[in-house]
């Protein structure tokens, strides 16, 4: 490692700066994850695909961001953070690019694989601020970037409407693509490079398999609805997933240089986070594509309420506004009361919030309360869940370590909308528009996911020392001559020794 987590010294960039362009690459990220989900079908009209096909526009994003985001989160580790932050916002730009000049659905997809590639922003995101910033400020601006993640997704719901309706389908790439391109130039001249490195090399065997078994896993399950759960191409699929992921899980226990360090996911806080992180990723994810659906179906078939893409978009604003208020507050809540049960709690409001869905969902109002519940409850469980994960590894292995947690989230996304629909869609109608019923029981399958969710925070074991400075005493910044403890040792007057 060439340096520990010190003081911020007078040569480099004011962290408030590198947090401010964090943030509005975050937000761009966020955006490209879900802007795209709700006009479907305009997408679908346009390039002249089936519903079948174009589900691939959001598969194909699913699978490359899985693929990359530990393998971006290695790199930083090993190279720089800022240097592959860069890389990973180049690539959000470019496919952004193909994607809005995109016209036939196989270009389309090419792009969104691109765009994958850019899911190793959240994770070195963490890396930076754990770098470069005050120990005292760290947990604060994790939290702040996780909210943001959330209410970025939850935006991009919100935005995908009045932007379809005002300018085209195509624009809902070419705004994100202006960000992150004006964040790329930011990061190369404002942020500071990594002073935390780790030597080694990627293990491009154990990122084929990582790669082959989440690849199986992800085809299998959004295909599902489709194909069928017992259909003999699903079962192939999981069973080679399976048979793929312990020949990964063996050869990256033996590696010199393992893409993910498996004693690493053996920590007990690292295992139980990823665990609540794929519970709530299929909360998250399934609502936010099936809910806006429910609201556009028409009040005629006895439920929903015929709302518009913008209309059910701004019925879902309270979800976004919950995400990122509570996500502002959670470091201070997290001080009081510690992170996993912060993490606890938020899980069951937001297992609330799914069950009013599921039995109140008559009027508006429901649904507006309904959706305010599941931000406020999301919010606080997202802003907490990388402080845990990042307070448990030391610093040259944190990119990795949260960029595996958003991995995981997403694929419990994945999973979570897959088995939603085939929920949903039992006993729909000759038309195909699925009966009240299936909503009902989908939300409260939802809602019990984030009951488990909230008990399996509780096996997070309580972090050392004050839950804001990631596991170290909260005190001021060394002066010179005194020390403090850092991640790779001790620290006297600024120098690792």
């Amino acid at each position: 490692m060439k340096t520990a987590i010190g003081d911020i010294t007078s040569t480099r960039s004011s962290y408030r700066v590198t947090f401010v362009v964090l943030c509005l690459a975050v937000v761009a990220f966020a955006l490209l994850q879900s802007l795209v989900t709700p006009v479907l079908p305009t997408i679908e009209r346009e390039l002249h695909a089936t519903q079948t096909t174009v589900t691939w526009v959001l598969t194909a994003y699913l699978l490359s961001a899985s693929i990359f985001t530990p393998i971006l989160g290695r790199l930083g580790d090993m190279t720089g953070k800022k240097r592959m932050f860069v890389v990973a916002l180049i690539a959000l730009t470019v496919g952004s690019l193909l994607a809005a000049v995109a016209t036939s659905l196989p270009i389309m997809i090419v792009a969104r694989v691109i765009q994958g590639v850019g899911g190793g922003v959240l994770p070195l995101a963490f890396g930076i601020i754990r770098d470069e910033f005050p120990p005292h400020k760290v947990a604060s601006a994790v939290g702040v970037i996780a909210a943001l993640s959330a209410v970025g997704a939850g935006l991009g719901i919100v935005l995908a409407g009045p932007i379809v309706s005002l300018l085209s389908y195509r624009w809902l790439f070419l705004i994100p693509l202006i960000i992150t391109a004006l964040a790329a130039i930011a990061t190369q001249i404002l942020v500071p490079e990594s002073r935390v490195t780790t030597p080694g090399k990627i293990n491009w065997l154990t990122a084929t398999l990582l790669s082959g078994w989440l690849v199986a896993l992800l085809l299998a399950v959004s295909q599902a609805p489709s194909w069928g759960w017992r259909s003999a191409k699903v079962l192939v699929l999981v069973a080679v997933a399976v048979g793929i992921a312990v020949v990964w899980v063996i050869a990256e226990s033996r590696s010199a240089n393992p893409l993910i360090d498996m004693r690493m996911m053996r920590i007990r806080s690292v295992w139980t986070a990823n665990l609540v992180a794929l519970l709530l990723g299929v909360g998250m994810y399934a609502s936010f594509g099936f809910l806006p659906q429910f609201l556009q179906t028409p009040a005629g078939y006895g439920y929903g309420f015929g709302a518009s893409v913008t209309e059910s978009g701004l019925m879902l604003l309270p979800l976004t506004i919950g995400m990122f208020v509570l996500g502002m507050y959670t470091s201070r809540l997290a001080e009081r009361f510690g992170s996993k049960n912060v993490l606890a709690v938020g899980a069951l409001i937001a297992a609330i919030g799914f069950f009013v869905v599921a039995l109140m969902h008559s009027y508006k109002w429901d649904i507006y309360l309904a959706t305010a519940i599941i931000g406020v409850g999301l919010g606080l469980a997202f802003s907490a869940m990388p402080n845990i994960v990042v307070a448990a590894v030391p610093a040259e292995q944190t990119g990795v370590a949260s960029g595996m947690n958003a991995n995981i989230r997403t694929i419990g996304g994945s999973l979570g909308a897959a088995v939603m629909a085939s929920i949903v869609t039992v006993g729909a109608s000759h038309s195909g528009v699925p009966q009240e019923s299936g909503y009902t029981n989908g939300y409260l399958m939802l809602g019990s996911v984030c009951v488990l969710a909230a008990f399996a925070a509780l096996l997070v074991p309580k972090l050392p020392g004050s839950e804001t400075v990631l596991g170290r005493e909260t005190s001021p910044e060394p002066r010179h001559g005194e020390l403090a403890m850092t991640a790779g040792g001790t620290v006297v007057g600024g120098k690792a020794e």
